[in-house]
């Protein structure tokens, strides 16, 4: 494949050439595009900042800082995707985000440490996982036998369902709610946790386009501005935000703990999983055919190199998005110009921390109501690349034990008590053992009912 870059010096698309993702389609369309592709994982990208902060009992300043690095550092790893670098990058249209697969370490960490020292803990767990994701992607390749649609379906659907809970909490008024104002799952926290859902629901089946790519975003903003004359925007950090700042790397330094790395690494194995998928379904969706071993392989890489950079200016892990999968997959458009150009917006917005400020003050209700619909959107992704499965009695058990197992030491966690902290994150985490038990099985069990 060339990486050269491909330009149309016409005003319409080339529809021979909306396949190949080295074609670049006229900037009066490309531009747009590009800004739909991050109107798409906006929200996403910041949510996950947004929940590790609260877990951390943080606010204010740090909490800005947080969601201004998101962004900065998921534009830098999509441009590592779309441009590349020898043989980093996927050279697709992928777009990168805050990876929601490792909430489940993530968050026992910032709840457990509290405030930055937290931070510290997390970062370093994610340079050192970066780094680990990194040397998965230089033989993924040789491997992708393994990871068929029902492994990656699986840990799809696993991502989104345990998430939910974390969702509906949010609605309620969050643990801010629960434990210092009291007024948990009061009116008005449910008012705009469904009055964004309601918002959401409507923009995305009443609309076409980008404006229906971009629903949770609208809906977020519509909350957002109904939650202003109810009080429940405090708008005193957006007005002492600067409009411009440079993120400063190593700002709550590293600090390196043997069970967060061993969590961060092994959720990393997960991630990958879920990389090959999102590549795989974008070659399908977007070009029709299978993804190639050097893009599944440079994606991965880029993957963990997006991630350990992340780790150094104080992100959280990068992944490739789902959700953008389905924009290629609903325009038709392969090109991974119009990501970068995406990437870019992402950049710019990194350096205005009033954006940051903006975001950090919405209502933990309104987040909530669009997270709901984030994840059960990430879970349906996965149910979705299940479909391709035959249903036959073999692949329902390996469905059956591998959810049955992963989700129920998720609800009761003290099963396995007995096991030292590290393996106990682990098992418990459900990502791990569902992709565990479902590659293993796989592996294991005849190919054919008898």
């Amino acid at each position: 494949m060339s990486d050269t870059t491909q330009t149309s010096g016409g005003g319409a698309f080339d529809p021979a050439r909306l396949k190949d993702p080295n074609y670049t389609p006229p900037l009066s369309r490309a531009v747009p595009l590009g800004i739909q592709h991050t109107l798409a994982m906006f929200a996403g990208n910041v949510t996950v900042p947004f929940i590790v902060a609260g877990a951390a009992g943080l606010a204010g300043g740090d909490k800005v800082f947080l969601i201004q690095i998101a962004m900065l550092v998921a534009g830098l790893s999509t441009m590592l995707q779309t441009i590349g670098a020898g043989p980093i990058g996927a050279r697709l249209p992928v777009m990168q985000g805050t990876s929601f697969a490792f909430l489940p370490v993530m968050i026992p960490i910032a709840a457990s440490v509290q405030g930055t020292d937290a931070l510290a803990v997390i970062f370093g767990a994610t340079l050192v996982g970066g780094i680990f994701h990194f040397f998965l992607g230089t033989f993924i390749g040789r491997f992708r036998g393994i990871l068929p649609p029902l492994v990656t379906g699986l840990v799809v659907a696993t991502i989104g369902l345990t998430l939910l809970p974390v969702g509906v909490e949010y609605v309620g008024g969050g643990k801010f709610a629960k434990f210092v104002t009291k007024d948990f799952g009061a009116w008005y926290h449910l008012f705009l946790g469904c009055l964004v859902i309601v918002v959401i629901l409507g923009v995305k089946f009443m609309t076409k386009g980008m404006t229906s790519a971009s629903a949770i975003l609208i809906g977020l903003v519509v909350g957002y501005v109904v939650a202003i004359p109810m009080g429940m925007v405090k708008t005193q950090n957006i007005m002492e935000a600067d409009w411009f700042a440079i993120p400063m790397p190593l700002k709550y330094g590293l600090d390196f703990q043997t069970a967060a790395i061993i969590g961060m690494c092994l959720m990393a194995i997960v991630s990958a999983i879920e990389t090959v998928g999102d590549i795989s379904g974008i070659t399908k969706g977007g070009a029709g055919r299978e993804a190639t071993d050097k893009e599944i392989g440079g994606g991965t890489m880029a993957d963990g190199l997006g991630t350990a950079i992340g780790g150094i200016f104080g992100s959280m892990p990068n992944t490739s998005y789902s959700q953008n999968v389905g924009v290629v997959a609903l325009t038709g458009v392969m090109s991974r110009h119009v990501v970068t150009i995406g990437a870019i917006v992402l950049v710019l917005a990194a350096f205005v921390p009033k954006i940051g400020a903006v975001i950090s003050a919405m209502p933990y209700a309104v987040l909530g109501g669009g997270a709901v619909v984030m994840f059960g959107m990430i879970a349906g992704a996965g149910i979705n690349l299940l479909t391709e499965v035959k249903m036959n009695r073999r692949n329902m058990v390996i469905i059956a034990v591998s959810l049955s197992v992963g989700l129920g030491l998720k609800a009761e966690p003290d099963v396995v008590q007995i096991f030292p902290d590290a393996v106990k994150m682990m098992l418990t985490s459900a990502l791990f053992p569902v992709a565990v038990l479902s590659i293993v099985l796989n592996l294991i069990l005849p190919k054919e009912d008898h």
